[in-house]
C-alpha cells in the first residue's frame, strides 16, 4: 500500500476509531477536548487504547466523553488468547498479506519488540472493530500510527493522522514519508510541523494546520492580580510552571535561572506535573540551594491546574530541542497560561514563536540559556505593570486567533461532519 495515492479529501461519513497511546491522560488535555468537540458535532466513535491508564485521575472532560474505550493488549504476553484470535481472524482478511509485506519492511529496518507488539495489537484491532467503522484515526504519527496503518491496511479501511510533537521529530524520515504516503489526510498542530510534514508528502496539500486552540469558557476574564514586585519577602512573585519533567521542557535550565535570581528579588516557584525527571530535578534544586522556594505538585487535574494559573503572578517555560531531537510543538499550557492572563517568559523554539510575539504578548529568550532566562524573568517579576500588560495582550491574543472552534469544525469536515470547512476562521493564517 506504500505509496498509494489516497485522496486528501473528507473520509465518508460513520463511525471511526480513534487510536491513541494511552487513555485518559493527564497530560493530553487537547486530545480530550478535541474528542469532546467532535462528539459536540455528531462524530460517532469509539476510542482504541494502546495502553491501559497510568495517572489516579482524570480530568472532567474525559466524563464527559461517552465514547466506548478498547483496550489492546498492551504486552502481547499478557493476552496470547486474545492475539491468536485477532491474528487468526486478521489472516483472512483481503490485505493481511499486504499489512505484513509493510509490516515486515518496517521490522528490518526497525527491529524492535516494539514493532512486533505493534503488529500483534493491529492485528486484535482488526479482528475486532464493528465492520460499520470504515475509517481510523491515530493521534501521533508513531506508534498509533504504525497500529492504524496496519490494522487499516489488512480490514480494507482508510486511515488519516494527527501529529504532535515528539512523534513528528523522532521518527525516522522513511517511516513519517511512507505513513503520509498510505494516509488519507493527515493534520498537525503547528505551522513548523505542517511545513515539515508537507516536504515529505507525496501531495502537500494532504498535510493541513490545525491549532488545537482552547474552549475559552474554561477561561473567565481573570481576576486582578496583587502587584508584586518580589520587593516583600512575606509576599513573595509566584512563578509557575506546568510541564512533564523531561528533558525537552528545559527544567535544568530552569532551576539555574532561578538559582541566578538577583538576592534580592523574593520568589516562589510552583511546577505541576510528572515525568521521569523529578527526582533528578528535585537533587539540582537542593544542590543550588533554592528547594525550599520550590513546591513540586507533581501531576494535577485541571481544576487545579487553572487554579495555579489564577493565583501565579508569571509563567514560565523554558523549552529545548532534547539529545535525541524531541521537542516540543506549541505547548497549550503556554495557551492557558495566557487565556488566564498571565504574562508568559518562554523560549524561541520549535512553534512557540507562532503563540508569542516577543515583547507584545509575552518574553521570548534563546533555548538553553540560563542567564538570558535569569535577566527575563527577574525584569518580568519585578515589573507587575508590564506583567499586567503582557497578561492583557496574550490573553486577547489567543481569544482572537487561538480558539478551538474553527479547527475543530474543519476536523470535523474531514469526518464528513457539517457543509464543508469553508467560512471557518482561517487558524492557518494566524502564525
Amino acid at each position: 500500500m506504500t505509496g498509494a495515492t489516497a485522496s486528501p479529501g473528507p473520509v465518508a461519513r460513520g463511525p471511526v476509531a480513534v487510536v491513541l497511546k494511552g487513555y485518559p491522560r493527564l497530560s493530553e488535555t487537547f486530545i480530550a477536548q478535541e474528542l469532546l468537540g467532535l462528539q459536540r458535532r455528531g462524530l460517532a466513535f469509539e476510542i482504541v487504547s494502546l495502553r491501559h491508564p497510568t495517572d489516579r485521575t482524570a480530568h472532567p472532560v474525559h466524563a464527559a466523553i461517552s465514547a466506548p474505550v478498547r483496550y489492546l493488549p498492551e504486552y502481547l504476553y499478557q493476552e496470547p488468547l486474545r492475539v491468536l484470535r485477532g491474528w487468526w481472524k486478521a489472516r483472512r482478511m483481503p490485505g493481511y498479506r499486504a499489512a505484513r509485506a509493510t509490516w515486515w519492511r518496517d521490522l528490518l529496518r526497525d527491529p524492535t519488540p516494539n514493532r512486533v507488539r505493534r503488529f500483534g495489537q493491529a492485528c486484535v484491532l482488526a479482528g475486532e472493530l464493528d465492520p460499520a467503522i470504515r475509517h481510523l484515526y491515530a493521534h501521533f504519527l508513531h506508534t498509533p500510527s504504525s497500529v492504524a496503518r496496519y490494522a487499516a491496511v489488512m480490514s480494507g479501511r482508510s486511515w488519516s493522522a494527527s501529529a504532535h510533537a515528539k512523534d513528528i521529530w523522532t521518527t525516522p524520515e522513511w517511516e513519517k514519508r511512507e505513513k503520509l504516503a498510505d494516509a488519507a489526510w493527515a493534520v498537525t498542530c503547528t505551522a513548523v510541523g505542517r511545513d515539515h510534514l508537507a516536504a515529505l508528502a507525496p501531495d502537500p496539500g494532504r498535510v493541513e494546520l490545525l491549532y488545537h486552540g482552547l474552549d475559552l469558557t474554561d477561561f473567565p476574564p481573570p481576576a486582578e492580580r496583587p502587584a508584586r514586585d518580589g520587593s516583600d519577602p512575606a509576599d513573595p512573585v509566584v512563578i509557575v510552571s506546568v510541564g512533564r519533567a523531561v528533558a525537552k521542557k528545559g527544567y535544568d535550565d530552569l532551576l539555574a535561572a532561578l538559582a541566578a535570581l538577583p538576592a534580592g528579588l523574593h520568589w516562589r516557584f510552583v511546577h505541576i506535573g510528572g515525568g521521569g525527571l523529578i527526582k533528578a530535578l528535585r537533587e539540582q534544586a537542593q544542590a543550588l540551594g533554592i528547594a525550599d522556594r520550590i513546591t513540586w505538585s507533581g501531576a494535577r487535574p485541571r481544576a487545579a491546574v487553572l487554579a495555579a494559573l489564577a493565583a501565579g503572578d508569571l509563567f514560565v517555560l523554558a523549552s529545548k530541542i532534547a539529545g535525541d531531537g524531541d521537542r516540543d510543538g506549541l505547548p497549550n499550557v503556554l495557551m492557558e497560561a495566557q487565556a488566564a492572563g498571565l504574562a508568559a517568559v518562554a523560549t524561541r523554539v520549535a512553534a512557540i514563536p507562532e503563540l508569542i510575539q516577543d515583547g507584545v504578548t509575552g518574553v521570548l529568550v534563546p533555548p538553553g540559556d540560563p542567564p538570558a532566562l535569569a535577566a527575563a524573568l527577574a525584569a518580568a517579576a519585578g515589573d507587575p505593570v508590564r506583567r499586567r500588560g503582557l497578561g492583557a495582550a496574550g490573553r486577547e491574543r489567543v481569544r482572537t486567533a487561538f480558539g478551538h472552534d474553527a479547527g475543530l469544525d474543519r476536523l470535523a469536515a474531514r469526518f464528513g461532519l457539517g457543509d464543508s470547512a469553508d467560512g471557518a476562521a482561517g487558524l492557518a493564517d494566524v502564525a
